[in-house]
């Protein structure tokens, strides 16, 4: 069946900075909180006599929302007690410089506005949001992908736990400015979106200007199939199921219009099997109106010329490549390193720079999946000892992996046991190993000898005196 299939994208990411109308850090706090304010929602009529019809579901409810805070990270604009202070402005270039990147039109004069929110997660009911540019485009695959928006917003207060009555949200987070990209629906399958979802996150990360790690980036995807209303999936946190959460949902609308059924437009979770489940109704569009606490941002071209660009991190990656003759993936993974990378080519010249990056990176992801230990572990000075005795020779660089492992097991490195063989000794051993498995092929033989030498051997010399000594 032709699904005729579009699908947009949101992408939101925090900010590197402080809050977005205030000076409070933007950062999360595990401790205690010292005080707590309790509120409720209440759908009350608009000057035409009409209530919100999303407002009016969330009332039924019957939940409040307790908000927990800090006296010296707590200032009273997060507990809707004061009018904004003046919009960050580390916060606003970040965003001229995501918007010059994606090929956008800058607003010149920028509203403030008020986004209606009604799950609680503000204690003012609204979230400030301001429309930075429009009209842009991004190429991914050859293939132009339109950029429908890009805002400035504030971040919501963070969940804690929930009841039948109450949801807790602690404050810290509420405020954190981010970044709101939509696309146009310009997808038209989910690996498709999952290329472009990868393309901005790149994008986004190349400024160095926004955090990354878990719970400061958030992925939401609208999709519509024949022509039906728009749904949308609130929650797609994994880029890498992303295109499994697009392809069951369209299942799922797909049977709906076998049995005959309406699709409506609602918003829905993403559950943790895949699957969406209701969440609340499409909002109505006519949620958003001016913050009048807050003055007009006029972007004047004297700002936009100072915004340096940077070099996009896909690119980093191919000079690196280039430079250190790295595989495509180990070039793009050293960049996180990069510096440290260079240190430690520079210092260590005996070293081969792919040995280096791949003991950076594969190493502890091997250490990771494998054996499962805590790589948290493994500071600089720890690859530095590791790489000043393969570089003097004292160890092989087979004795990288087992002696990392250790240290995440926090053992007492013995290096007496890595000590490498000379030559001779190694020539003697092997020499042993073939006569005694003469009729062993060339793997078998390795095999042997390395269990044997357990590290004192590099296992390219190994490699060639077995072949040596077999002919």
């Amino acid at each position: 069946m032709n699904t005729n299939l579009k699908i947009g994208l949101e992408i939101h990411r925090q900010i590197n900075t402080h809050k977005l109308f205030c000076n409070c850090p933007s950062e999360l706090i595990d401790k205690e909180p010292d005080f707590q304010i309790k509120r409720y929602l209440r759908a009350v009529e608009s000057e035409i006599g009409e209530k919100d019809i999303v407002a009016q579901f969330e009332v039924t409810k019957g939940k409040h929302a307790i908000y927990q805070g800090y006296k010296d990270k707590t200032c009273l604009l997060e507990t809707d007690e004061e009018p904004p202070h003046s919009i960050n402005p580390s916060a606003l270039k970040a965003i001229l410089e995501v918007a010059l990147l994606l090929n956008c039109k800058v607003q010149r004069n920028i509203q403030v506005m008020r986004k209606q929110v009604l799950d609680l997660s503000n204690t003012s009911g609204f979230q400030r949001t301001a429309l930075v540019a429009t009209d842009g485009f991004v190429e991914v695959n050859g293939k132009k992908i339109g950029i429908n928006t890009i805002c400035l917003e504030e971040d919501a207060a963070r969940k804690i736990s929930e009841g039948k009555d109450f949801v807790i949200f602690r404050l810290d987070r509420l405020g954190i400015p981010l970044i709101e990209i939509t696309t146009k629906p310009d997808i038209k399958n989910a690996e498709e979106a999952k290329e472009v979802a990868a393309y901005l996150g790149m994008l986004i990360k190349s400024t160095g200007k926004f955090k990354s790690g878990l719970g400061t980036i958030r992925q939401d995807v609208n999709l519509s199939i024949n022509n039906n209303p728009r749904i949308e999936l609130k929650g797609v946190q994994d880029l890498d199921t992303m295109n499994k959460v697009i392809n069951i949902e369209v299942k799922r609308q797909l049977d709906l219009l076998k049995e005959s059924k309406k699709i409506v437009p609602e918003v829905r979770k993403v559950n943790q099997d895949l699957t969406t489940s209701f969440l609340r109704p499409m909002p109505g569009a006519a949620r958003m109106y001016v913050e009048t606490d807050h003055p007009e941002i006029e972007i004047s071209d004297r700002m936009l010329k100072s915004i340096k660009l940077p070099k996009l991190i896909t690119e980093k990656a191919i000079d690196l490549e280039k430079e250190f003759k790295l595989s495509a993936q180990l070039a793009k993974e050293i960049l996180d390193v990069e510096n440290k990378f260079r240190d430690y080519v520079k210092k260590y010249k005996n070293l081969e720079t792919e040995f280096i990056a791949r003991t950076l990176i594969e190493i502890p992801k091997e250490i990771k999946t494998r054996l499962k230990f805590d790589i948290s572990k493994l500071k600089d000075k720890n690859f530095e000892f590791v790489f000043e005795n393969i570089n003097n020779k004292t160890i092989p660089k087979s004795a990288a992996i087992e002696i990392l492992s250790e240290i995440c097991e926090d053992k007492t490195i013995n290096l007496e046991k890595y000590k490498t063989l000379s030559e001779v000794e190694v020539e003697r051993i092997i020499k042993e190993i073939v006569n005694k498995n003469k009729e062993a092929p060339f793997n078998a033989l390795m095999g042997i000898a390395m269990g044997r030498l357990k590290g004192k051997a590099d296992g390219s010399k190994v490699a060639e005196l077995i072949k040596k000594n077999l002919n």
